[in-house]
């Protein structure tokens, strides 16, 4: 029972994510219910995708040393992280680790720029926003940019769109501009086994959309107002640091559909298509070298005149 209540939590959760990403998730708690062991080769899979993104994480940090700073944005996007290790597969990424480590950056006087690399379905709602809006506030501060490499769809296209320049390699993709939440109606399946549950409770709306009834009209309703909610602080967001009307964002944007990098270009929702190299390449060659260097190069160059 517990496991179904977690299931059921898990879903009714609102997502900003891949919905094929939860669908998976979720296939892979219902066989965790009934005690059946996961396929070898979702074993290898998961262990494979760890791997990998541990050797990216890996290089990122060397990318980052001296005065760029690489943040890696990975995995399913929750607020405070672990929540669902156990059953995403490639782990998490939690939005209040994230915010440290930029908190960190900003404040590290050897850091010029930051760079957030993107891997990610998406994610709760939980915590991005505030996150988004911490990266936006840290623009001022210092250049941030973020490239999608190769997956940066709903609550990390959220993340990453608030960065001062937004890139995607070329075979990767952005968008899933949405936010979803579903409802498990169990009751049927508690029927035929003969189940019977009682729910006891005090405050009118209490035990709304419990898994154990249909959902009333008034209980779709009042959900649906809550992912609206979510959705028009998604949309504003995204507006706000693309530098464009909330029209275009739903409209334009792919209205909830994950698009590749050149239809992503053509429609503002990134500045340009590199790959994580060219995109650390060109942040270099921003970076000034120190004063008494060029101080030293003037004066060489005034000799040889």
């Amino acid at each position: 029972m517990k496991r179904s209540l977690l299931l059921a939590q898990i879903l009714s959760t609102p997502w900003a994510l891949m919905p094929e990403t939860l669908n998976a998730m979720a296939g892979i708690l219902r066989r965790w219910q009934v005690g059946e062991p996961l396929p070898a080769a979702t074993h290898q899979r998961i262990e494979a995708d760890q791997s990998l993104r541990a050797a990216r994480k890996a290089a990122s940090t060397q990318a980052g040393s001296g005065q760029i700073a690489v943040l890696p944005l990975y995995g399913v996007i929750t607020q405070r992280g672990n929540m669902v290790d156990a059953i995403s597969g490639p782990g998490s990424c939690s939005t209040q680790q994230f915010a440290a480590a930029l908190s960190d950056a900003l404040n590290d006087p050897a850091v010029e720029q930051i760079l957030i690399d993107i891997d990610s379905p998406g994610g709760s709602v939980y915590g991005v926003e505030e996150l988004a809006t911490q990266i936006l506030s840290a623009r001022g501060q210092k250049p941030v940019v973020a490239v999608a490499n190769s997956l940066a769809a709903s609550a990390a296209y959220w993340i990453g769109s608030a960065a001062s320049e937004f890139y995607c390699t070329p075979g990767g993709e952005v968008g899933s501009i949405g936010v979803w939440q579903a409802h498990e109606d169990i009751s049927d399946a508690l029927k035929y086994e003969g189940i019977d549950v009682t729910l006891i409770s005090a405050g009118k709306f209490k035990v709304e959309g419990n898994p154990y009834e249909p959902l009333t009209a008034e209980a779709i309703a009042f959900l649906q107002s809550r992912v609206d909610d979510y959705y028009n602080a998604f949309v504003s967001a995204v507006a706000r640091a693309r530098g464009v009307n909330g029209g275009e964002v739903t409209d334009g944007m792919g209205q909830g559909r994950v698009l590749g990098a050149s239809a992503a270009r053509t429609l503002n929702m990134i500045d340009d298509i590199m790959t994580f190299d060219q995109v650390v390449a060109m942040m270099h060659s921003r970076i000034k070298p120190p004063k008494a260097t060029r101080i030293a190069q003037a004066k060489q160059a005034l000799a040889l005149m």
